[in-house]
């Protein structure tokens, strides 16, 4: 059965995505999955969602190159989708990794592509031991050129709720002396799964919608920034609430 077939169904998407994954965890295991195969399966997983009757709206890139250097990205977190999307869209600009969570280094095939890409793992056991890891290897990440993305909330939301949002990126990049870049999204395009997490259904009135913030750079305690992210990620999420609703009236 062809591509063409399952045009424009959820399994289609699936199908789309299942072959990146396949193919990047091949390519893993031979430690031959590098940068520019990283942004390539990211990109593929972009034409795999327009593909499958989903709108991508990206916003703010230029607040990515306001910055010479290193910065530390915090995101709100929604489905798995941005963590596929994003390389595709910020490696471009600048070399990332990621903070992820011990279990997702351990997922059959994703997790070769995940360890390839050299992350920060935390076990989400032990608070104070996952933030002394996040700013021991975050500042050694950085002080070669690495940026940092990390999701505050930890695990993903249906709705961002500014009380899980925690303040760890504002703690890194003011101990590493660089900038955060926030960015809020609205992925549940693709919505978690009820038996797999990772593999849900797709939504196609729900738009995909990214926006990245203006560079804030720490001085203090760093209270005054982490409410400026969130309050730049609660206009973004109420403004992606009203693309769905023009979008879904056309």
């Amino acid at each position: 059965m062809t591509d063409k077939l399952f045009l424009n169904t959820r399994w289609y998407f699936v199908y789309g995505y299942g072959k990146e994954v396949i193919k990047g965890r091949n390519l893993a295991v031979k430690n031959r999955f590098d940068k520019e195969k990283w942004v390539s399966g990211s990109y593929k997983i972009i034409e795999n969602i327009e593909k499958s009757g989903g709108k991508i709206f990206i916003e703010g890139l230029d607040n990515i190159k306001k910055v010479d250097g290193p910065v530390v990205f915090v995101s709100n977190h929604m489905s798995t989708l941005e963590t596929f999307v994003f390389p595709c869209i910020i490696v471009p600009y600048k070399d990332i990794t990621f903070v992820v969570k011990e279990s997702l280094i351990s997922i059959p095939l994703f997790g070769h592509i995940m360890r390839s890409c050299n992350p920060i793992v935390v076990s989400r056991k032990n608070s104070r031991q996952d933030l002394l890891k996040v700013l021991t290897q975050g500042k050694e990440f950085i002080s070669r050129g690495t940026s940092i993305v990390l999701f505050p909330e930890g695990t993903r939301q249906n709705k961002f709720d500014p009380e899980k949002f925690n303040s760890l990126g504002i703690k890194l990049a003011k101990e590493a002396g660089v900038p955060v870049i926030p960015i809020a999204i609205k992925t549940d395009f693709w919505k978690n799964g009820k038996l797999i997490k990772d593999i849900g259904p797709i939504c196609r009135k729900e738009p995909v919608c990214i926006s990245f913030g203006e560079p804030i750079y720490i001085s203090g305690n760093g209270k005054a920034e982490h409410k400026q992210v969130i309050e730049f990620i609660s206009a973004k999420v109420e403004e992606f609430e009203k693309l769905k609703v023009k979008l879904t009236n056309i």
